[in-house]
């Protein structure tokens, strides 16, 4: 398995049409490029705003790449438009790229 993390600021008072679009587009990503789904967490910072960072999973780095190579473009442009739209600043390049060695995580757990 493989792991991609990336990062998005959201303009204050977005967040919730951010949460909406992000959760359609991973969606459209995996129906499309075969990614395995994705996680959304928040991180507090220091300078008392926030960021979300999202970490979706492959089956491998290959399935990512050609993802990635193709910008992960979906047959949805209104959601795209709503992420775009909340979207205040993010990196051009994922946060981290890793390789799953082990998993232990309990996916028979509802949450």
């Amino acid at each position: 398995m493989f792991v991609a993390a990336y990062w998005w600021r959201v303009h204050p008072g977005k967040e919730a049409q951010f949460r909406a679009a992000w959760c359609r587009g991973t969606e459209r990503i995996r129906a499309i490029y075969g990614s395995l789904g994705s996680r959304l967490h928040y991180e507090a910072l220091a300078d008392g705003g926030g960021r979300f960072i999202g970490v979706a999973e492959w089956p491998d780095r290959q399935t990512w790449q050609r993802a990635f190579d193709a910008k992960m473009v979906y047959d949805d442009p209104e959601t795209r438009a709503a992420f775009v739209d909340a979207v205040a600043d993010t990196a051009l390049e994922p946060l981290l790229l890793m390789e799953v060695t082990d998993d232990l995580l309990d996916r028979t757990c509802g949450g």
